[in-house]
């Protein structure tokens, strides 16, 4: 089929998607897939094995992951979140330890969904953070939290956490996004750490991340109308002996692969101009609202893609709703927020 990945370590992930969403967290083979790929590494540095990859190369690896297991994209684009916050947070004596596997799966959340109480031997952590994705198979776990009234984030393996399953969804169902919660667990001081808003430019890679999946994602759609077209499927009640027969569902295909086109362009030059530091406020406005038009376009090209496969296309063997339902809730990720991006253009155009 041509939907099927070149990569071996990709196309163990398109094998296994089916089943990851079936049991709502990537298979045990999926993960050693991605560890195997080095698409866990992609925000290690350098001097610990890892490949402290670019916006640019990080988004392309992304998107090509996401073409054969959305949820698996997710999970590597949280990772390497994660990784980057992690390595601009702390000193070398914890990186050392935390980046020891390079190829360690990360999770975490910016949500500061507890409070730490600082004692002799550590900070006393209690909370509940929400949609932690990938936190069943993940090996450390950087949470935000409140410390003295300060945000703060701490980095511990998730083995000292406990999960809660709670992630219910229509999509995404893979990435296993759980609940964690820490009841007064004791954490060495050393794994905690005041930090600053990210950077501008940090902002926009962890957009990338969220919009790369979900474009990957819309191309793996892509190519399985791709090769309904090339079957011997005939648009219904019609004369037509196969698709590309009909003008119209010509017409419609070359609007889903336009707007799927535009959505990569869009996510690449996001990548190459966002770590600029001398953009301004409204140079990244910009960027923001093209990142949520590209998470649009990809809606909008899954929608036709719907319409040339007809009700078929949501059978629950058709890999095609899947990564509608993927494009769907990935797609409105608070990264992508549309009408917030709107607010910010808004804003910055106002003298």
């Amino acid at each position: 089929m041509s939907n099927a990945p070149d990569n071996e370590h990709d196309q163990v992930l398109f094998a296994h998607a089916e089943r990851t969403e079936q049991q709502d967290r990537l298979t045990e083979v999926s993960v050693e897939a991605l560890r195997r790929s080095g698409a866990l590494a992609l925000r290690t540095p350098v001097q610990y094995g890892g490949a402290w990859t670019d916006a640019s190369a990080g988004a392309v690896r992304l998107a090509e992951i996401g073409r054969a297991c959305p949820s698996a994209a997710w999970i590597a684009g949280t990772c390497a979140t994660a990784k980057t916050l992690f390595a601009q947070s702390f000193d070398e004596p914890v990186q050392k330890e935390y980046f020891a596997d390079p190829n360690a799966l990360a999770c975490g959340t910016g949500a500061p969904a507890a409070q730490g109480i600082r004692e002799a031997d550590g900070v006393r952590v209690t909370g509940r953070w929400e949609t932690v994705s990938g936190c069943e198979d993940a090996d450390w776990a950087q949470l935000a939290l409140m410390i003295d009234g300060a945000y703060h984030v701490m980095v511990v393996p998730t083995a000292e956490l406990t999960v809660e399953r709670n992630w219910h969804m229509a999509g995404m169902r893979g990435t296993g996004s759980q609940r964690l919660v820490a009841d007064g667990l004791l954490v060495p001081a050393r794994q905690t750490a005041a930090v600053a808003p990210p950077q501008p430019q940090d902002r926009l890679f962890f957009a990338l991340c969220a919009l790369a999946p979900v474009v990957g994602a819309t191309q793996g759609a892509l190519h399985v109308i791709e090769d309904m077209f090339a079957s011997a499927r005939k648009p219904y009640m019609t004369s037509y002996a196969r698709m590309g027969e009909s003008p119209g569902a010509r017409h419609w295909l070359a609007e889903a692969a336009r707007l799927v086109d535009r959505a990569e362009q869009t996510m690449l030059a996001v990548a190459h101009d966002s770590p600029r530091a001398e953009f301004g406020e409204l140079d990244r406005a910009r960027l923001q609202m093209s990142l949520t038009g590209a998470a649009r376009d990809c809606r909008e090209a899954v929608e036709r893609m719907l319409d040339l496969h007809g009700a078929s296309g949501f059978r629950t063997s058709n890999a095609l709703q899947r990564y509608w339902r993927d494009v769907a809730v990935a797609g409105r990720h608070p990264l992508l927020n549309p009408y917030l991006a709107t607010e910010s253009l808004g804003t910055a155009l106002t003298p």
